[in-house]
């Protein structure tokens, strides 16, 4: 399938790139006591902001701890060195792993812990924590947990410099970063794994992560009352997660502001869902443990490497700009499909700021494949959604045909970029009532990720190179992070008019901009058609 632009291609990278060594600036070494392990740098990745790089929250998750929920790191005698970026989680790319078949195939031994990419590590639950190098109060400072997003197969917390969030913020927050398992690591499902480990390791890691900074962050300066939880992609669609944890009623409450870009909700079936169960069979049989007494000891023991193997061949097996490795009901930390919960009006956080792209679907949908095929728009219907009966099938074609769009391509796209990342926003901002806001990041062309350079400056090249939207666009979820209102500016000069909440009358804000590049941000009503789609 051919790869389509950037978007593919950033996300390839990170799981082939170079970890970078930090630079050390002049500063004194800082140090912090954890209690099982004290922790010290002298790290500077951005004016006047203080980076550790590589704490662990958690105990390797290797060997009998494969599908096991995290557990608390070993104690650590003498002093450690945060001053290197971790290694990233196992993973393959999204290139190879994204599903490239035109057909839903779900309609009808000595452990190796490290990657042969010499970046990448089955040990690898750490995050990097960024404070103020020198702190304009004595309070202490509100703070935002960055999930990365990667479609639950690829990502680390070196490819996303959050470390802008405390500059951006005029050193106002502490500044979280977290790793967490990935793929066939992260995301195995079905019966087995529910008797003999964890499902949802992957979150749990999160979970885990929160927990850590609920009791330690305030060692960095952080309050862990005011904290804030922030993603992209799979990332937001992990603060998804969150926010409907435990029938959303989490004990103690580890969030607050729930800030989404993108959010990436895909068909989250029950741990022991024929389809699920199908996937964990499916890697039995690549990992060669099909004649073993007990599967998942079998998959414990196995290469990494095979196991990495069998994810790719697996993921690049699903239907078109599908992910295999996701999310499942697993009925104790996700009792029930995230849109149940949604509906009931019960969730964790009090404050949400979610954004969308325009055209989120079209980097998902290989036009050059679905013409070549002659697909129909019901035959990519029916793929897309295996479950859908017939009847479903037509009123989603007679739906989406009156959207004017005479090309398959084109209307697959807008079905891709409303079921999977567009109605999910529209799902959850309601039940938060007058503190629910939504946004659209609309410069052109709109695409699914390209908005992350305008919420983390320092990450790629912006194509609308803007200092007053570029603030104004960050600032919004920055303002959240701190006070649980984007409308509470601490920058004077930002542009963002009066936003209203999108429980008045539909409003959301609109970020643009005019032909002759100047900034466009104003509240506006979200289109009628759009709501009834997503209905």
């Amino acid at each position: 399938m051919t790869v389509p632009s950037v978007f593919f291609a950033i996300l390839a990278s990170i799981a082939i790139q170079q970890i970078p060594l930090a630079q050390a600036s002049p500063s004194p070494f800082k140090v912090v006591d954890l209690g099982y392990a004290k922790y010290q740098t002298d790290v500077s990745l951005e004016d006047g902001v203080t980076s550790f790089l590589g704490i662990r929250y958690a105990a390797p998750p290797t060997g009998a701890f494969r599908w096991a929920a995290p557990q608390a790191p070993a104690t650590l005698a003498g002093i450690q060195n945060a001053t290197m970026q971790p290694r990233q989680c196992l993973q393959t790319s999204l290139t190879d792993s994204l599903g490239a078949s035109t057909i839903n195939p779900f309609r009808t031994q000595s452990l190796h812990k490290r990657g042969t990419d010499d970046v990448s590590d089955e040990d690898c639950l750490f995050l990097n924590v960024h404070v103020p190098s020198i702190p304009k109060t004595t309070s202490l400072l509100p703070v935002i947990v960055y999930i990365h997003g990667g479609g639950y197969i690829t990502g680390n917390i070196s490819y996303f410099p959050v470390e802008d969030f405390v500059k951006g913020s005029n050193y106002g927050i502490v500044s979280v970063a977290i790793q967490y398992r990935l793929g066939v690591f992260g995301f195995l499902s079905g019966q087995k794994v529910k008797d003999g480990g964890a499902l949802n390791a992957g979150l749990l890691d999160q979970n885990f992560a929160l927990q850590w900074v609920r009791q330690h962050i305030a060692s960095f300066g952080g309050d862990p009352t005011r904290v804030a939880i922030w993603g992209e992609s799979a990332g937001a669609g992990s603060v998804l997660q969150h926010m409907v944890a435990h029938g959303g009623s989490t004990q103690p409450p580890l969030f607050g502001a729930l800030l989404m870009n993108s959010p990436y909700l895909p068909p989250q079936y029950i741990y022991n869902d024929p389809v699920p169960e199908k996937i964990y069979l499916e890697v039995v049989s690549q990992a060669s443990c099909v004649n073993s007494t007990d599967s998942l000891d079998c998959l414990r023991m196995a290469d990494a490497t095979l196991l990495l193997d069998a994810s790719t061949s697996i993921g690049s097996a699903n239907f078109l700009g599908t992910c295999t490795f996701v999310p499942v009901v697993d009925g104790t930390f996700i009792i029930e499909r995230p849109t149940m919960t949604l509906k009931r009006g019960r969730l964790n956080g009090k404050a949400l700021l979610v954004s969308t792209n325009s055209n989120e679907g079209t980097l998902f949908v290989p036009s050059t494949v679905l013409l070549a095929n002659n697909f129909t728009l019901a035959q990519y219907t029916t793929q897309l959604f295996p479950r859908l009966n017939p009847k479903q099938i037509q009123t989603v074609v007679n739906l989406y045909s009156k959207l004017g769009l005479t090309e398959v391509p084109d209307v697959a796209a807008v079905i891709m970029g409303d079921s999977l990342f567009i109605c999910p926003a529209y799902y959850m901002v309601s039940p938060f009532g007058t503190q629910g806001r939504k946004a659209e990041f609309a410069i052109p062309p709109g695409l699914h990720a390209e908005d992350l350079a305008y919420e983390v400056s320092n990450f790629g090249s912006p194509t609308f190179n803007n200092t007053a939207f570029m603030k104004a666009f960050q600032q919004a979820f920055l303002s959240t992070a701190i006070s649980l209102d984007a409308n509470d500016h601490f920058d004077p000069t930002n542009i963002t008019p009066y936003w209203p909440s999108w429980l008045q009358s539909h409003a959301e804000m609109l970020f643009n901009k005019t032909d002759d590049d100047k900034p466009v941000v104003h509240a506006f009503t979200t289109d009628p058609g759009l709501v009834g789609r997503c209905a």
